[in-house]
């Protein structure tokens, strides 16, 4: 799915998801069959995610690095990669320069 650049037949919902002051912003979006996901900019910085569900996080543009929770070393995602996060887990996500753009589908 990290190649996407056009979902079809989904609803959106109009109020933002605001982070960190603004540094990480997304949207929720519901698939026609009740798939739940955002979409979303990550703007310079390093943030802490926690999860509920399970995720698996396209990069759809830019550079990021990521570490998972219990793990020591961070790993570079590119445009058109994607990681998967456990639930109940948590990650940490840092963007160096530009911004990083994403889609994040709960599994």
């Amino acid at each position: 799915m990290a190649n996407v650049s056009k979902l079809e037949d989904v609803n959106v919902i109009l109020k933002a998801n605001v982070y960190f002051e603004g540094k990480v912003v997304s949207h929720s979006l519901e698939l026609k069959d009740g798939t739940k996901q955002t979409v979303g900019l990550i703007y310079p910085g390093s943030f802490n995610f926690n999860t509920g569900a399970p995720e698996r996080m396209d990069i759809i543009a830019g550079v990021c690095k990521v570490r998972l929770a219990g793990e020591t070393e961070w790993k570079t995602y590119l445009t058109g990669t994607f990681f998967e996060v456990p639930a109940k887990s948590s990650f940490d996500i840092a963007v160096e320069n530009g911004i990083t753009e994403y889609l994040c589908t709960f599994k």
